[in-house]
Formats: C-alpha cells, sequence, structure tokens
C-alpha cells in the first residue's frame, strides 16, 4: 500500500519542482541568444558555407583581427543590410607585421570582441536584416599550413604582391605590411566565398590594393568600403588607440587637423600641391614644437611619417588635383613613448611606453559637373 510523502520527501518534491521551473526559465531566456558557429579550420567552415549556398544565403565577409571598435561594427551593420548572413573573422596576421614592428603587443580582446558582436547581433535580430551567424577564428598554422609565417624579405613562402601600390605611402616605412595583407585577405577571400568584403575607409591604402587584386584574380567578390568612424573630436578609430593615454591622446588629434587644415584649402579652391599642404604641415610643426618645448612630465613628442595628396586610383602624388578626379589626403605620425609619468597620470595599454602608429585620410571629392 502507497504511503502518503513524508515531510522531508514533500520538501525534496517542491525543491524539484522548483529546480525545473527555474530551469525551464532558464531555459526560456537563454532561447533569446544565438551561439556563433566559431570555426578554427577551413574544411568545417567550407561545409558550413556549403549548406548555406544551398539554401540561397548570401555572405557578407568583415575581417578583422579583432579588438573591436565601432569602426568594425560599423562595417558588419552594413554587411548585414546587404547579406542574410555576416562572417566575422578574427585573425592578427604576422605577416603583415615588421620584424620589429607589435605583433607580440597587439591587443588580444577575444570575450570582448564576442560580447560585442553578440550585443550588435541582438541589435540587429530587431531590425529584421541579416544577422551576425559565423566567427572565423583560425590558428596560423591553419592559415599557413605548409611554412611558417615570415615577416623578413625577401622571405619564404606563398605571398601576394600588389605593385607599385604596396610600395607607396605606408608601404615605404612598412615594407612587408601590404604583402601581408594582401596574402591574407586572398586567403580569407577563397576560404569563404563571400559574395562582398567590407574594409573601412581608414585604411584608404588597403581599400585601393584589395580592390586592385580583386580585379586583376577576377576574385568573385564586392568589395565595399565604410566611412571611417570617429570619436567626438575626430581621431580615427583604431585598435592602436588603446596604447593612448591621455597625454598621448590628446596630441593625436594633430594628424586629423593637419589634414583638416588641407581640405580646407581645397574647398576655398587651392589646387596646386604647395596651396593645400602647406596648411597640413603648418599645423604639425606647430604642434611638434608646442610639444618639444613641454617638460618630459609633460610633452607628448611625435613624428610625422608622410603627409600624402596623392591620386585616388594609383596613389601616387601629384602636384596638381584634378577637378575631374579629386584627390586623397592621407597621412601617418608615430606617437613616440612618454618620457616621463606623472603621479596619478591615466595611461594607455602598455603604460604608454608602445610607440603608436596613427594613419588618417579624408577624400577630397571632384567637383560635379
Amino acid at each position: 500500500m502507497l504511503q502518503a510523502p513524508t515531510n522531508a520527501l514533500r520538501r525534496s518534491m517542491t525543491n524539484v519542482l522548483q529546480s525545473r521551473s527555474a530551469l525551464q526559465g532558464l531555459n526560456a531566456s537563454l532561447s533569446q541568444f544565438r551561439a556563433f558557429h566559431v570555426f578554427r579550420d577551413v574544411p568545417s567552415l567550407r561545409n558550413h558555407r556549403r549548406e548555406l549556398l544551398l539554401n540561397g544565403k548570401t555572405i557578407g565577409l568583415v575581417p578583422t583581427m579583432g579588438a573591436l571598435h565601432n569602426g568594425h561594427l560599423s562595417l558588419a551593420r552594413m554587411a548585414a543590410e546587404e547579406n542574410a548572413e555576416v562572417f566575422v573573422s578574427i585573425y592578427v596576421n604576422p605577416t603583415q607585421f615588421g620584424v620589429n614592428e607589435d605583433l607580440d603587443s597587439y591587443p588580444k580582446t577575444w570575450d570582448t570582441d564576442i560580447a560585442q558582436l553578440e550585443d550588435l547581433d541582438a541589435e540587429l535580430k530587431s531590425k529584421g536584416k541579416g544577422r551576425i551567424t559565423t566567427i572565423f577564428a583560425p590558428t596560423s598554422k591553419t592559415m599557413y599550413p605548409t611554412l611558417p609565417p615570415d615577416s623578413t624579405l625577401p622571405g619564404t613562402g606563398s605571398f601576394v604582391t600588389i605593385t607599385p601600390l604596396a610600395n607607396l605611402l605606408e608601404g615605404k616605412s612598412r615594407p612587408v605590411f601590404f604583402r601581408g595583407v594582401a596574402t591574407v585577405c586572398m586567403k580569407l577571400f577563397n576560404i569563404v566565398q563571400a559574395e562582398r568584403v567590407y574594409f573601412g575607409q581608414k585604411d584608404v591604402q588597403q581599400t585601393v590594393i584589395i580592390r586592385r587584386m580583386v580585379e586583376d584574380f577576377h576574385l568573385n567578390t564586392q568589395v565595399r568600403i565604410g566611412p571611417t568612424e570617429r570619436e567626438a573630436d575626430g581621431l580615427a578609430m583604431s585598435s592602436r588607440n588603446v596604447y593612448l593615454g591621455e597625454r598621448r591622446r590628446k596630441v593625436g588629434i594633430v594628424l586629423h587637423q593637419a589634414l583638416k587644415a588641407a581640405e580646407a584649402a581645397y574647398k576655398m579652391g587651392k589646387r596646386s600641391r604647395g596651396e593645400v599642404m602647406t596648411l597640413a604641415w603648418d599645423v604639425a610643426s606647430q604642434m611638434s614644437m608646442e610639444q618639444e618645448r613641454l617638460s618630459a612630465r609633460d610633452g607628448a613628442r611625435f613624428e610625422v611619417d608622410y603627409l600624402s595628396l596623392a591620386d585616388p586610383d594609383t596613389l601616387e602624388e601629384v602636384d596638381v588635383v584634378d577637378d575631374g578626379k579629386g584627390a586623397v589626403l592621407s597621412g601617418a605620425i608615430k606617437m613616440m613613448p612618454v618620457e616621463a609619468v606623472r603621479d596619478g597620470e591615466k595611461l594607455g595599454l602598455g603604460d604608454d611606453k608602445v610607440p603608436v602608429r596613427l594613419i588618417d585620410n579624408l577624400i577630397l571629392e571632384p567637383l560635379k559637373a
């Protein structure tokens, strides 16, 4: 004969029911979120891509090296507007760093990156557009399967070189950079086979090189360029900005200010190189002199690598801006490590001991007929 449950048994049954109810609530809550597909090898990603292709899904690829910021997120939004699914690659590519550059200290922020992408995907869900579904985070063995990545010159391995574009501007100071960029992008494009790929205007030379590569090698993808995302004061967003403490951050805006001065000259009708670029050099020189006059505890010194006025297609320097083509204003500066630190000073990642290269550009639009 069945006996009535004891008080202890009743409490146990109640706890089980409460736990089951809590678990159901947790499952309901978790169902609001979707885990991304994360791939680290090529065959599994290709199988996933094949299924999407058979289901008529279009793919937009946003290549990144992680340390995501609003510039990357704006490209993912753009990709979601134009594709059913968004793939984001996260891979710090060794071959675009010179042997003495900051590969080892480059910020790696996987958890924060994924959290940002999850938040953005929730936003995209509410808009009913494309969604972020897939992360490709390969190892270097995956990306460079036969030989280890080599950043020396001439180097050993299989490389893509786009000349003379890759030898200009950034390429003069960073001779392996665009070889590494073109090589890793060729690999990513071949692996993912996306209908469209997305890059930011901030890296203008990169956009020109990638477009040239796609055209010259007949790659079956469209290159889409998103506008430069900026901080409130105009500083172009960059993963390397986290190295800038408060002092260097305030001075780093000088590059944008110099380019804006040159842009103003163009808008006032100036067309010759001297007339357009003199204002830019004046801004940079004045800021440099101001910092040199300050003490080591107060100044933030920098070096100007280049200020450029170039043809928008070839990136060759121009003496006179063609009204029918416009031009590209661009530049690079290196923020030097701070020489002395004040008590309580807000420092960047690496305590402001890491040199930081900042790049930026503005497009001088052609005159409308």
